[in-house]
């Protein structure tokens, strides 16, 4: 657990899988407290489809991949039974893109950082949400505190970025959401039925000096890029959840064209990893060009696995297979797949391939 206390801190949201080219703009000045938004969207619940598997083929051997979407309905069940087919024929199963973090020290080591690790999720020398933001910002902070948090006092001496994570997951709780718990265990019960690991595309850093690191980041002052962080997510708080819960609905129903029209709320993620990545903590200890080399690793991932099994299976987010412009699927192409979103080919047809591709090695 102490070990995962300091990929906290210092992986962060480093786990999407994203970083921005370029640093946000810190976002312009209300001198108001916006209302909170009530949500009127209705959350679908029962067992739902999901939005289909997009596909990419080379040489003959496909590689399906499952878009997926957080948060989700809480109360529906996936109706998992095309990923299953696919999961019980395929030879590769690849984990979503992102970041490992190996500190070079032992587990009792480890354990010893704890206390260093849980300050640094602290604000510097003590100080509260009130003594670190903007007085309007924090205005707005504690309508939306107030609402979903309640008199919980320990998250005023949390850094900007944890606290409003936290009242971000209340207020998705409040309104009918969960993150996780929907596409992971029907994975994890096809890769254990078939007692087949889940092949990993993580980018592996490494940092030779985590307690330094640690001390390093305790020292950190609110940037820009925190407040461009913090102000989005209580826009989204504030105005969005209804929004959120569209999207949520459209995956768990299948509505591709729905969550085409929807905006992706990529923005916003990109402004907070910017906050974590841009950090001059990061940057001393050669974590950057992040977004780049952690695609990179997936694709290799995937050139391997499609080159070795007639089927492979993957996930990444659907706001990335939903992109217009460049990106994995973008990348993909160059490498010579074919690609096909959900509702450009036929699933059964698709299947029938697999099958037909894996029949001759299992001769």
């Amino acid at each position: 657990m102490a070990a995962g206390v300091v990929l906290l801190v210092l992986g962060g949201a480093f786990a999407t899988g994203a970083t921005p080219a370029q640093e946000p703009s810190p976002p312009a000045a209300r001198t108001d407290a916006a209302p909170v938004v009530d949500m009127e969207a209705v959350v679908v619940t029962g067992v739902q489809p999901g939005p289909g598997m997009w596909r990419a083929t080379r040489g003959g051997h496909t590689l399906y991949i499952l878009g997926t979407q957080s948060p989700l309905p809480r109360g529906m069940s996936w109706d998992a039974d095309e990923a299953r087919d696919v999961l019980g024929q395929a030879g590769a199963v690849l984990g979503s893109p992102g970041v490992t973090i190996n500190a070079d020290m032992g587990f009792f080591r480890v354990l010893t950082l704890a206390p260093s690790a849980l300050k640094a999720m602290k604000n510097p020398d003590g100080r509260t949400l009130d003594q670190v933001l903007p007085p309007e910002i924090y205005a707005r902070w504690s309508v939306l505190k107030q609402r979903y948090l309640g008199r919980d006092r320990g998250v005023e001496k949390k850094r900007p970025l944890i606290a409003v994570y936290e009242l971000y997951k209340a207020a998705l709780e409040r309104n009918g959401l969960r993150e996780g718990g929907v596409v992971g265990p029907v994975i994890d019960k096809a890769l254990k039925e078939r007692d087949l690991e889940r092949t990993s595309t993580l980018l592996a850093l490494k940092i030779d000096d985590p307690r330094q690191a640690i001390a390093d980041f305790r020292k950190e002052e609110l940037k820009p890029q925190d407040l461009a962080c913090f102000n989005g997510t209580l826009d989204i708080i504030e105005r969005d959840l209804p929004q959120i819960v569209a999207r949520a609905n459209a995956w768990a129903v299948g509505d591709l064209d729905a969550l085409r029209t929807m905006p992706s709320g990529r923005n916003q993620l990109l402004a907070c990893l910017s906050a974590w990545t841009q950090t001059e903590t990061a940057r001393k200890r050669g974590l950057v060009d992040i977004d780049v080399r952690v695609r990179d690793s997936w694709m290799s991932a995937v050139d391997k696995a499609v080159a070795a099994h007639p089927v492979s299976f993957a996930t990444l987010s659907i706001d990335e297979l939903l992109r217009g412009d460049g990106g994995y699927l973008a990348e993909l192409r160059q490498r010579g797949y074919r690609v096909q979103a959900p509702d450009e080919y036929g699933y059964e047809d698709g299947i029938e391939e697999a099958a037909d591709a894996i029949a001759p090695s299992s001769l």
